[in-house]
């Protein structure tokens, strides 16, 4: 059974997405220009952008068209992080002091969690963030080597933007959505001093898999929280 037409003009944007025909940041062409190259209504192509849309695939900008989203925009850049203050305005200058970067072999949860083959090279980083001052999410991220193999400390000390922005504009790789897991956990020693608490003390233990175009898993994300005075939030719909 053939799904609804603007199902498949849906698939089809996707796929020039994943092409990248249309980059980051970049004007798509408009609606009345996409119905005439699919041969379809212009009520379509607007019922698959607006689905889009609310996948924060594309943004609409009022009298000036739609544009593929990208991590750099400012409302997007905190659209994966969930840590909040219990107390005053959302911790919108959170930043990060990387630890670690370098190559390692694929565990065999991790081998599960992005779909690779046993023992797969990863770039594995390590990094703190922090809210002004305190250091509140302690990250662990492997990514597949290929994809990110000229990822390096240097590289990574250098920047200063999201980094989800860096993977999209350095290696061509966009995080569209995310899977994530919560477990309460009691700090181990060598993620204590990172966090600055006492081992043995409570944090939030989030794991995250994330995937680009075509649901392919791209990232593996364990970042243990500090919850004193922060809370993890979330909006269901």
């Amino acid at each position: 059974m053939l799904a609804p037409l603007y199902r498949q003009i849906r698939h089809l944007l996707v796929e020039s997405l994943r092409r990248g025909d249309w980059m980051p940041g970049s004007a798509i062409p408009s609606e009345t220009e996409l119905a005439s190259r699919f041969q379809v209504s212009q009520g379509t192509v607007r019922k698959a952008i607006d689905e889009l849309a609310s996948e924060n695939l594309l943004v609409r900008r009022q009298g000036k068209g739609t544009f593929v989203a990208t991590h750099h925009e400012p409302r997007a850049q905190f659209r994966f992080l969930r840590l909040a203050p219990d107390h005053g305005e959302a911790a919108a200058a959170a930043r990060s002091r990387f630890l670690e970067c370098g190559r390692v072999r694929a565990s065999v949860d991790i081998t599960a969690r992005l779909g690779l083959r046993a023992g797969a090279a990863l770039i594995h980083v390590r990094r703190v963030l922090l809210f002004g001052e305190l250091p509140r999410v302690l990250d662990d991220i492997w990514l597949p080597a290929g994809p990110f193999h000229t990822l390096s400390a240097e590289r990574l000390a250098q920047y200063k933007g999201p980094l989800y922005g860096l993977f999209e504009s350095e290696f061509g790789v966009r995080m569209i959505r995310a899977e994530e897991q919560l477990r309460a956990v009691a700090a181990a020693a060598e993620d204590a001093v990172p966090l600055q608490v006492a081992a043995g003390s409570p944090l939030l233990r989030v794991d995250r898999v994330s995937y680009t175009y075509g649901d392919r898993a791209i990232e593996f994300r364990r970042g243990h929280c500090v919850t004193d005075d922060f809370h993890y939030w979330n909006t269901l719909s």
